[in-house]
């Protein structure tokens, strides 16, 4: 069969070469519309139900609101668990699908469970609605108006963003939704006096009835005139000030009582949850692109900057459209990082190639297995829907040396067989020299691809980070077997010559020159067995010795090139003192060299992105290029930097992460850093005591940083308990009362105004002074059904307590996260001193767990998978070992490869100071096939000499010195062409470098 394929490559030239045409044409119409992302999105297949209430604590939130919309979600088909967040005036639930479902699919379900949600949550607490088709990595820029002129406010800005920007954004094919928050959302305000409620004997009640009746328009059909139709209109809509305060309230002895009599009218700012700021001098108004599920971010991200463009041109004169964070940057970065390593691979391994076969044209055949490999590899990439990213990418880089392995062999062997048979044409020597070889390089190529499997079978983030590794490099493999079978015999026999006179036998110079050292080497070894098997030995030992001493993680933290600084004040902070508290860190923040600008997010602005309270807040900190740094040489020595100049915040606590990595690391574990430990409970005092008590320990064990507890206490409340008995003596409705409070302090919303497309609320409140102290609402007046104006303070009782912040909930339980980095030691070790330290001093009440999460959590899953399923490939690989080979003793003589080329992996990681991670686990299982590849290329020969009659010493030294050439090629190919990734500094390469090093030593 294989002399077959070989036979067909040989005799069909022409053909293979239009073939091999075809593949570079169609790899490079792949390659412009591969998509392309700064790496896997990682984002769980999740639907997000948002509720918005009006003004309800927490735990209202979460008994109405929440757990109904929770509770509605259980039995749906593919749902691996529920998350959510009750906080002020807003429901968050996250529903977790399987991988493998349809998000679209999974939306109909969640959106058919809403109805009988809706039906279990009161009237006038909030309509459930689905967030947007979106994924955590999801919101690709963010931009803010800068007012170069100073002329707008906040309010007139804000209405630039939600009217002009907001909508033409959106039109935008791949953007599902633009965001907005800071300044005010113009709102018509009609700010009653209480006084003039009395004087004029209206109601509160009343005056809302009356905005809401004179403010419409009806359609009366239409009437015929002169054989026309006339459509009948009747316009009642007010449309600015001057009519709201002409409605009529009532007439006292034919006097008309108006609106302006009763209230102020103007225009204004709605209550606001969420501030945007900039460099610690000015607030901004700012928005948020977000991407549709499955889009393409590098075009996506592309045609908004094209749209941004465009809208500048239309904005009013002084205002401008300036994106402060965008996607594009950090993809750029990480495929820069990869493609550049690749084409340095590249530049090493021709130079090697050239040196070993010590010819043009040998190299060539060899060099042209290299874009027709990769080209295969991405088309067929194109084809399955994957994208360029690090990861996949950097599977292409991972491969590069590999895959000119075959293709070296075979042309080593044709041109060693065009060297020495002299007496057979050039086609006999070329169709024998490749099938020589062609079954030990089929069946190596075959466990690269097959070492890889392993990686297929990660599930969750660990499966969608490196299962694109995987992939990339198994079809990079298949094109350069592809190559090595068909094409490699055509372009031998077209390219190779024999060599004449004295080149006759004459081996490279390079090659000549290894081999001269490496005979009395391989004598030596072959003769003295039990010393080299004892050597053997005690190099197993030592890799035996470093491997427990080795730290772990799940990968090293991909640097983004944009820090985040996430501040946390008190919990009873108002949001004015919150801006205040934010505007001196950000100019901190500025004192440092290397910072280039500040932009902060406090609170929450539309609802789909973000669900915070307004003493949290996003301080995103943009740096200035590389080359202008002037005390840091990395992204760390930067965050010392921060955490040293920052010190101790009055009022607050910070802690340090990055824009992507934090939004994945909530929406997949629910917590806000790398590492956290959650505790589950039921009671909100016992969870954050005990939380309190997990922080403690944590902060005393070293490497801990950013120690933070999620509050979930603190909130002071103005409680009002409505008396049953005192409103029973007058008659009263608790609902009388409840709809006076809302409107009077709350606001009640009474129609619109509409401005053109643009439409704006009417809000009626009392006027601030008779509604911001507890004393001032038990002044509010309810009327009673005779006319009675009975005082709040007799009907209700009205006290100030401490409510929760907010409640989080997973899987129905209510918990609590303890949130921390770790700087200076693996996350491995930290967490096995940490649990020490829980036995020891740690005792909590029956009913109560804790449990880890983030990156230890994922890395417990990754090694459990791997566990499972290394040990079966590596049967896999045996059996196919035996089949080639048919023979179990040469089969375990391969294998015998594996334990050394481990040693020199781990040795390199202890020698580098790196951790044991999934990259560098992905590293040992491309180690696993290429050593094997080596060593059956090695077997292979040996056991043709002995079948020529030479005796084992012999065959060995003899067969060890002939493969010398091709073994120490394939070698030097690969580790050249890795070597470019573990000297890269570029972004993305941290989760490289592990893979690299290990490959690198295994070689060695």
């Amino acid at each position: 069969m294989i002399s077959t394929i070989l036979g067909v490559g040989l005799r069909n030239r022409p053909v293979m070469l239009i073939l091999a045409l075809a593949v570079v044409g169609l790899g490079l119409l792949a390659y412009d519309r591969l998509p392309v992302n700064a790496f896997p999105d990682v984002s769980p297949n999740l639907v997000q139900v948002f509720t918005v209430t009006e003004g309800l604590a927490p735990e209202e939130v979460e008994t109405f609101v929440t757990f109904p919309v929770e509770a509605a979600m259980a039995g749906l088909p593919g749902v691996t668990g529920t998350r959510s967040v009750s906080n002020f005036g807003l429901s968050v639930v996250s529903i977790y699908f399987n991988d493998g479902m349809d998000i679209y699919f999974a939306r109909q379900l969640v959106g058919e469970r809403l109805l009988e949600a809706r039906e279990r949550i009161p009237e006038g607490f909030g309509e459930p609605e689905l967030g947007p088709i979106s994924t955590g990595m999801g919101l690709i820029l963010y931009y803010y108006l800068d007012d170069t002129t100073g002329r707008y406010s906040l309010e007139e800005l804000r209405s630039i963003q939600d009217w002009l920007v907001k909508y033409h954004l959106q039109t935008v094919p791949g953007v599902t939704e633009v965001l907005g928050i800071g300044g005010y959302e113009k709102q018509y305000q009609v700010t009653v006096h209480p006084e003039s409620i009395l004087r004029y004997d209206v109601t509160l009640g009343g005056i809302i009835e009356r905005i809401r009746a004179n403010n419409l328009n009806v359609g009366a059909q239409f009437i015929e005139k002169n054989s026309e139709e006339f459509v009948v209109r009747s316009l009642g809509l007010a449309s600015g000030l001057e009519d709201l305060r002409l409605i009529v309230l009532k007439t006292d002895d034919g006097r008309p009582v108006y609106l302006g009599d009763v209230a102020d009218i103007e225009t204004g700012g709605a209550i606001r949850r969420g501030v945007q700021t900039r460099n610690g001098v000015e607030e901004v108004v700012a928005g948020m692109v977000v991407k549709l599920f499955g889009s393409n971010s590098s075009t996506v991200i592309a045609e908004v900057e094209s749209k941004l463009d465009r809208i500048n041109d239309i904005l009013p004169d002084g205002v401008e459209i300036v994106p402060y964070y965008e996607q594009k940057s950090l993809v750029t970065a990480a495929v820069h990082t990869v493609t550049s390593a690749l084409l340095q691979g590249v530049v090493l391994i021709v130079i090697v190639v050239l040196l070993f076969l010590g010819g043009l044209r040998p190299s060539l055949v060899v060099m042209l297995s290299i874009p027709f490999s990769l080209l295969f590899a991405v088309f067929a990439m194109w084809r399955m829907g994957l994208t360029a990213n690090l990861m996949s990418m950097g599977g292409l880089a991972v491969a590069i040396g590999m895959l000119v392995d075959g293709a070296i062999v075979m042309v080593e062997n044709v041109d060693r067989r065009l060297r020495s048979a002299v007496d057979v044409s050039r086609d006999q020597a070329v169709l024998a020299g490749c099938r020589e070889v062609a079954r030990p390089i089929l069946f190596s190529s075959m466990i690269v691809i097959l070492v890889f499997m392993p990686l297929l079978t990660l599930q969750g983030v660990e499966g969608k980070t490196f299962r694109p590794l995987a992939i990339a490099v198994s079809l990079a493999m298949a094109g350069s077997l592809l190559f090595v079978m068909l094409l490699a015999p055509a372009l031998s026999r077209i390219l190779l010559r024999r060599p004449g006179g004295s080149q006759v036998n004459r081996e490279p110079l390079a090659v000549r020159l290894l081999t001269r050292g490496y005979r009395p080497a391989v004598t030596f070894c072959v003769r003295h067995r039990p010393v080299m098997l004892a050597a053997a030995l005690i190099l197993i030992g030592f890799g035996a010795w470093v491997f427990p001493r080795l730290g772990s993680e799940f990968t090293p933290r991909l640097q983004e090139g944009t820090i985040l600084v996430e501040l946390t004040r008190a919990p009873s902070i108002s949001l004015e003192e919150s801006i205040r508290t934010n505007m001196v860190v950000e100019k901190r923040l500025m004192r440092i060299p290397e910072v280039r600008e500040v932009v902060s997010r406090i609170g929450r602005g539309e609802v789909g992105a973000h669900a915070h309270p307004v003493n949290s807040g996003e301080i995103t900190v943009l740096l200035q290029p590389r080359e202008k740094w002037t005390t840091a040489r990395s992204q760390a020595d930067v965050e010392d930097l921060i955490r040293e100049e920052l010190g101790n915040v009055p009022g607050a606590r910070y802690r340090l992460s990055q824009p992507i990595e934090i939004t994945v690391d909530e929406l997949l574990e629910g917590v806000r850093a790398r590492l956290a430990v959650k505790l589950y409970g039921d009671e909100l005092d016992v969870l954050r005591e005990r939380a309190d008590e997990i922080a403690d320990i944590l902060l005393d064990v070293p490497g801990a940083v950013d120690v933070q507890v999620d509050q979930v206490g603190g909130a002071p409340q103005l409680q009002i308990r409505i008396d049953r008995q005192a409103i029973a003596r007058y008659g009263i409705n608790v609902a009388d009362v409840q709809e006076v409070v809302h409107a009077a302090v709350g606001g009640e919303t009474a129609g619109q105004i509409h401005e053109g497309i643009r439409s704006y609320d009417i809000v009626v409140r009392y006027r601030k002074n008779a509604r911001d102290t507890a004393a001032a609402i038990g002044d509010i007046l309810i009327t009673a059904p005779d006319g009675a104006r009975v005082p709040l303070d007799q009907l209700a009782g009205i006290e100030e307590l401490v409510g929760p912040r907010q409640i989080t909930r997973e899987n129905n339980q209510r918990f609590i996260a303890v949130n921390c980095n770790v700087v200076g030691r693996d996350i491995g070790s930290f967490v096995a001193e940490a649990e020490d330290r829980f036995a020891q001093d740690l005792q909590l009440p029956p009913g109560y767990l804790t449990e880890w999460a983030g990156q230890f959590r994922l890395q417990q899953k990754a090694n459990r998978r791997l566990a499972l399923v290394v040990p079966i490939t590596l049967a896999l690989i045996t059996m196919l070992l035996v089949t080639s080979l048919r023979s179990v003793r040469n089969s375990l003589l391969i294998m015998l490869n594996i334990p050394l080329a481990l040693v020199g992996g781990v040795a390199a990681l202890w020698i580098s100071g790196q951790n044991m991670s999934v990259p560098a686990s992905v590293g040992f299982i491309a180690l696993f096939g290429i050593a094997l590849g080596n060593g059956m290329v090695m077997v292979t020969k040996l056991n043709q000499l002995r079948e020529s009659g030479m005796d084992v010493d012999e065959a060995s030294v003899t067969g060890a010195c002939q493969r010398i050439r091709p073994v120490l090629i394939t070698a030097a190919t690969t580790a050249l062409g890795l070597i470019p990734l573990l000297l890269s500094h570029g972004t993305g390469s941290e989760v490289q470098r592990p893979l690299a090093t290990v490959v690198i030593g295994g070689l060695v």
